[in-house]
Parts: structure tokens; C-alpha cells; sequence
């Protein structure tokens, strides 16, 4: 004859349904074991976003630095050239001599640096004598009548210089029209 005790465990027939639970609850963890083991999880987790925000904080301070140090000294080669121009100026004006031979030579060799310093920064002239009139390149300063065709440039006040392809000052022009 079997009684219920018998039927809660068919191997163990001295086992009882108390025991099962104990013996279940042993391979289970504890509601407050489970809860320290994801709050240390958490934990983990938010040191973690911590370490990469503060990381990221540090890139971002960094970038901008080396943004600001760009901007702050972007212009240092193009100086550099410009001072062996200043060196060159200098010394024509310490010369003693009444040359005016030497001093023109030593001038077109001081345009000459200046014009490889320019070419260097990408600074270029504007010089567009026979070239169609572009309101974007060129300021037209009057219009003549002449034999050229119309709208062309026929003479050149003052020339026009672009960086990296950029305008920064326009030619100043004479334009031809119809006569």
C-alpha cells in the first residue's frame, strides 16, 4: 500500500515534500543573493560609462585644442617666409651705397622671395589682362571704348590676389565696351 508521502518521491520513499523544498531552495539562489549580484553588475556597468564619458570628455578637450593651436598658428610658415622678405628689406635700407643698380637688383630679389613665399601659401595673383570681365575675380573700376572686345579686361589698377582658390581681394580693372 502506498501513501502520499511514497508518491512525492518514487526513489526516496522516506523522503518528504519539506524536504524537496529545502533541497530546491539550496540550488536556487537567494532573493538577496541574486539582488547583490545585479546590483554589483550595475555597479560594474556605471564605472564602466563613467571611465568611456570621462574618456570621451578627454577626446572631445583634446580636438578642441588641437583646433584652437591651428587656428593660433596657421600662419607660422607663411611668417617664416615673410621674415627673410623683412631681412632682405632691412638690409636695403642699411645700405650706404648710392647704387641705384645694386639697390634695384636688390629689390627684385626681395619680390622674388616675397612672390615664392606667396606661391608657397598658395597665395596668388590676379592679373587678368585680356580676359574676359568676372564680376567675381575683378572689380571694374570704368569702361572705355577700345578696339578689344567688350566686356575684357584692358588694363590692370591694381592687381587681385586669391588664397586656396578664394578671392581675398579683387582685381581693380579697366573694362572695354562697344564703341
Amino acid at each position: 500500500m502506498s501513501t502520499p508521502h511514497d508518491q512525492s518521491n518514487p526513489l526516496n520513499p522516506e523522503a518528504s515534500p519539506a524536504d524537496d523544498n529545502a533541497s530546491s531552495a539550496e540550488t536556487i539562489p537567494s532573493l538577496e543573493e541574486s539582488l547583490r549580484q545585479a546590483e554589483l553588475l550595475a555597479q560594474e556597468h556605471h564605472d564602466a560609462w563613467l571611465r568611456a564619458r570621462a574618456e570621451s570628455d578627454n577626446i572631445r578637450k583634446r580636438a578642441q585644442q588641437d583646433i584652437a593651436n591651428a587656428h593660433k598658428y596657421a600662419i607660422e610658415n607663411f611668417a617664416t617666409e615673410l621674415l627673410a622678405v623683412k631681412d632682405s628689406l632691412e638690409a636695403a635700407l642699411n645700405d650706404s651705397s648710392s647704387d641705384r643698380n645694386t639697390l634695384q637688383e636688390g629689390v627684385a630679389l626681395t619680390l622674388k622671395q616675397l612672390s615664392i613665399a606667396f606661391e608657397k601659401a598658395k597665395l596668388l595673383e590676379i592679373n587678368p589682362v585680356g580676359d574676359k570681365f568676372d564680376p567675381h575675380k575683378h572689380q571694374a573700376i570704368s569702361m572705355l571704348v577700345s578696339e578689344a572686345e567688350p566686356n575684357t579686361v584692358i588694363t590692370v589698377l591694381q592687381k587681385g590676389y586669391s588664397l586656396q582658390e578664394r578671392v581675398i581681394r579683387p582685381a581693380l580693372v579697366t573694362v572695354a565696351k562697344a564703341g
